[in-house]
């Protein structure tokens, strides 16, 4: 019953976590790029593989997650959960002790855990795993330690289920890669209103205090101190003191949690720095066109994306991308290329406002059918 109970919660666990993945492969291969990068792993040339790399993982994580709910070949699957793990708890392990990558995206935008959350939630599971196979370890045949058992092979039924959970993540896989995720959990879902979310960031912001990394000329001695002791304290300020503030050794600590969107990044500005996201969010209309890596967007969709936009009468449009001289025939704008990440899944990007509220969104290839 124990046991039962067990593999239950694990699989089921495995199941949800490849879920919201699958629904947004595009997004988490976004995050696979951020391992990839030169801050982290220092592998770039594996970043194109990146998509590759988050298909693969999330389809380990569904199929068996979904072979242990039914118990199919329980040797074979509770190993190769045991090695994803390990491989899990590496990374989140490495993002949360030199906090490189700060949201791991194991439950994609569902759920967001922070890295020692993460690393704290793969430790659990695998422990829970290896309970799991001491305790079916008599339920292992020798003769078919990775194979089937006699009682698994009159199981057709279950390969069946199995097949056909196969067939509805191939789809949703395929659906969130080629259009849209069937599901959004992103912020930027159909039918947010980013004007009034960005009123609430502003009602309800999240504050920070500086803490300064001080050092004693004369001791050595080190200490931090937050920005409001130093100002107070004018030993460590005044005219001769030994106190002197270590450069690039400060720290920012959040200190009050505010109300957390991430439409807090959505800030767009002309080529010269001039804001632009006010005009936009409280235009009747808005039509924006994003591209996160213009260099690789093909001239000719791009012709057509501008030509259809042109055509939206009385509404304000501007292309939006990292490079200011992106867009032909509609306005340039800038904004981050991480925060386009956030919006956009395809390169390029359709995203329609009506007063601040999101009312379309499309790749730009289904925008321009």
């Amino acid at each position: 019953m124990i046991k039962g109970l067990l593999r239950f919660i694990i699989a089921v666990i495995f199941i949800l976590s490849g879920f919201v993945k699958a629904v947004d492969l595009v997004g988490f291969s976004f995050k696979m790029e951020e391992y990839f990068a030169p801050p982290v792993f220092n592998m770039p040339f594996l970043e194109k593989f990146a998509l590759l790399f988050s298909v693969i993982m999330v389809v380990l994580e569904l199929l068996l997650g979904f072979m242990l709910l039914l118990k199919l070949k329980l040797k074979f699957t509770l190993s190769a959960l045991i090695a994803l793990c390990i491989f899990f708890g590496f990374l989140t392990f490495y993002s949360a002790y030199f906090n490189v990558v700060t949201d791991c995206g194991c439950f994609g935008d569902a759920i967001k855990f922070t890295p020692w959350q993460s690393f704290i939630k793969d430790i659990v599971l695998l422990a829970g795993l290896i309970i799991l196979f001491i305790l079916y370890r008599k339920d292992f045949t020798k003769k078919d330690a990775y194979g089937s058992t006699a009682k698994e092979s009159s199981g057709k039924f279950k390969y069946i289920l199995l097949g056909l959970f196969s067939v509805v993540m191939i789809y949703i896989m395929a659906q969130g890669i080629m259009h849209e995720p069937v599901i959004d959990f992103r912020d930027y879902k159909v039918g947010t209103d980013i004007k009034a979310e960005k009123g609430k960031i502003n009602k309800n912001p999240s504050e920070y205090k500086t803490f300064y990394s001080l050092k004693n000329q004369k001791t050595g001695e080190v200490l931090k101190v937050n920005q409001d002791d130093y100002i107070k304290e004018t030993k460590y300020w005044s005219e001769g003191s030994p106190w002197k503030i270590e450069e690039g050794k400060n720290e920012s600590v959040l200190t009050k949690e505010g109300y957390k969107s991430e439409i807090g990044k959505f800030k767009i500005e002309d080529p010269t720095g001039m804001e632009l996201t006010d005009e936009i969010i409280n235009a009747p209309k808005a039509v924006l066109v994003f591209s996160y890596h213009p260099k690789e967007v093909s001239a000719d969709l791009l012709r057509k994306v501008e030509a259809k936009v042109n055509a939206q009468k009385g509404a304000v449009i501007y292309g939006i991308s990292t490079d200011h001289n992106t867009f032909k025939t509609i306005k340039n704008a800038m904004m981050d290329g991480t925060a386009i990440k956030t919006i956009a899944r395809s390169n390029p990007f359709v995203l329609t406002l009506e007063k601040g509220k999101i009312v379309d969104k499309q790749p730009a290839k289904d925008y321009v059918k």
